[in-house]
């Protein structure tokens, strides 16, 4: 079904055919903040898609009176919204508090650290966090994974998760001149450059591992640098920074589908990457990239050989299936589902083969 038509699709229901769906969109983040990226550019989609939405922002977590106060706002935003469908953006705390006493379909997308192991922070509160997730998973209409793996993370409702990875911007992650590109950014044409991102939690994305693999390329290899991304760019400027890097390297213990790799995808960027999330489902059938085992000197070496072979890899071909605008037709159509009863408690896309020829109908 195309986006631009989807709502004009509506079978009559409970919503009436003349209403357009209207969602809540819970983020965990500040408004401005450089976090939860993939959420704020998703509800953009949703718009773009016809979905007529609102975003609440959950700015508190710290304390039980702040979150008390987060619940009391929250209830407040849907009562005046009036929302069919509530939609949270992260597990935990965030899809708890939207999954009791809100009396709205819940939909919920877990992304990784809200259902797999945090070895970086404390262990109680790590758990703590997963049972959250798996309350809140009891009270959703429809839960969305990022990968399928996470879905065996579950404790119930598996026949209700859907897997979507996330959908990337492939008119804002595209390929450009990596000259261009190293100019805007001040970098010489002469360095071989590795790019990192570590984010807010260097810790789980093994920013050690990631050195220590450096170590044994730098020594392999002259005029090697590494670039590490710590959160601190706009994220309207990291185009720049992949069309300038030679390759990516991700050594993370544990992801869900990382979007620096599908950006890095659609840029054309190689990439050397452990087996971590659903990395080596997005490289599969990709050349100039390469999966290892999670040690330095095999990573290094991978570096090194893929540094050598100085060329961009065919990445954007394997991400056409999830841009942003895809990636809101298989929301849009779970809203759709949930609402109508069309699908019943069964309903599910589970691959994006699956989300597509659902989307034709």
């Amino acid at each position: 079904m195309e986006l631009n038509n989807w709502h004009s699709h509506q079978r009559s229901g409970d919503i009436g055919t003349a209403e357009t769906i209207r969602t809540l969109q819970v983020i965990p983040c500040e408004p401005e903040a450089n976090s939860h990226i993939y959420a704020k550019r998703q509800v953009a989609s949703l718009q773009k898609a016809g979905i007529v939405l609102k975003t609440f922002f959950l700015t508190s977590r710290t304390s039980p009176r702040s979150l008390i106060k987060e619940w009391l706002r929250l209830r407040r935003e849907v009562q005046s919204f009036k929302p069919h469908i509530v939609h949270a953006q992260y597990g935990t705390i965030t899809g708890f508090l939207c999954g009791f006493g809100l009396g709205v379909p819940l939909v919920l997308t877990f992304c990784g650290s809200d259902l797999n192991p945090v070895p970086s922070i404390n262990r109680l509160k790590a758990g703590l966090g997963q049972f959250l997730s798996q309350l809140a998973a009891l009270r959703a209409s429809h839960i969305i994974c990022v990968n399928k793996q996470m879905i065996t993370r579950l404790w119930w409702r598996k026949g209700r998760a859907t897997t979507i990875s996330g959908g990337v911007d492939l008119n804002l992650f595209s390929p450009r001149s990596r000259d261009e590109a190293r100019s805007a950014l001040g970098w010489t044409f002469t360095d071989r450059v590795v790019l990192f991102n570590a984010g807010r939690f260097p810790k789980v994305k093994r920013l050690d591992l990631a050195e220590a693999a450096m170590e044994v390329a730098k020594n392999l290899c002259e005029n090697i640098q590494f670039v590490v991304l710590r959160g601190e760019v706009a994220p309207e400027s990291v185009p720049l920074f992949l069309n300038a890097a030679d390759c990516l390297l991700v050594t993370s213990d544990w992801e869900g589908s990382p979007n620096i790799v599908k950006e890095a995808l659609a840029c054309n960027l190689p990439i050397v990457s452990v087996d971590v999330g659903d990395v080596s489902e997005r490289l599969d059938k990709v050349s100039a990239s390469k999966i290892v085992s999670r040690g330095p000197g095999e990573l290094g070496e991978a570096i090194v050989e893929i540094l050598a072979l100085n060329c961009r890899s065919n990445g954007r071909e394997a991400v056409q299936n999830l841009s942003s605008e895809k990636e809101a037709g298989r929301i849009c159509h779970i809203y759709e589902g949930i609402i109508y009863g069309g699908y019943g408690r069964q309903f599910r896309l589970s691959t994006s083969a699956e989300s597509d020829a659902g989307l034709q109908r």
